[in-house]
């Protein structure tokens, strides 16, 4: 039942690339089947993702995406993103290597019909700014939630309150997954939080 099939060809070699650059924060396969499967319910779509790392999260989303489907994928580090752009030659991404802080606020394209926020920005961070690049209807998907070896002291706090905060908002509807790290999928359900 847990075995995951229908792994991205480029996956193993971005998993060498990953440990050969000593990245401790790379999705697993849990999340990328789950992304990929996400991706496929979303046909003709516009999808954002936030925190490319090496593009482990990257390959299972593209996998998932039909012909008519674009992804951004927003990360600041030129090193990590260097490697998904190696590996993940397709015309349906665009990579952009910028400081997703940055690139939230001043982002004015269409909105999106799924958002993986993998980064500070988008999640602990502008969570306001990057919910309102969604669609209604759409789908934001968060991993990590659960505690993990590599947070840094005071991170459980911040989850919590994260959770607590998406908990109490009436734009929207959620589930907790205890799946994977963690895994939170919301849909937008308005653009009233209140």
């Amino acid at each position: 039942m847990n075995r995951i099939k229908d792994i991205p060809a480029q996956y193993e070699a971005i998993v060498f690339k990953t440990k050969a650059l000593g990245f401790d924060m790379p999705s697993d396969l849990q999340t990328g089947s789950l992304l990929k499967t996400l991706a496929a319910s979303k046909p003709g779509s516009r999808i954002l993702e936030l925190g490319t790392g090496t593009g482990l999260a990257t390959s299972w989303i593209l996998s998932g995406m039909d012909p008519q489907s674009r992804l951004i994928s927003v990360d600041n580090n030129a090193l990590l993103v260097s490697v998904a752009q190696e590996q993940l030659k397709d015309e349906r991404i665009e990579f952009v290597c910028a400081d997703g802080y940055e690139w939230i606020r001043s982002y004015n394209g269409a909105p999106f019909d799924l958002l993986f926020a993998d980064a500070m920005p988008g999640k602990y961070d502008l969570f306001e700014e990057t919910f309102a690049l969604l669609k209604t209807g759409g789908i934001y998907f968060i991993d990590d939630m659960l505690p993990q070896p590599n947070w840094p002291e005071g991170h459980a706090q911040k989850a919590a309150a994260f959770i607590t905060m998406l908990e109490s908002r009436t734009d929207l509807v959620l589930t907790k997954l205890n799946w994977s790290t963690g895994i939170i999928i919301v849909t937008k359900t308005s653009n009233n939080k209140l």
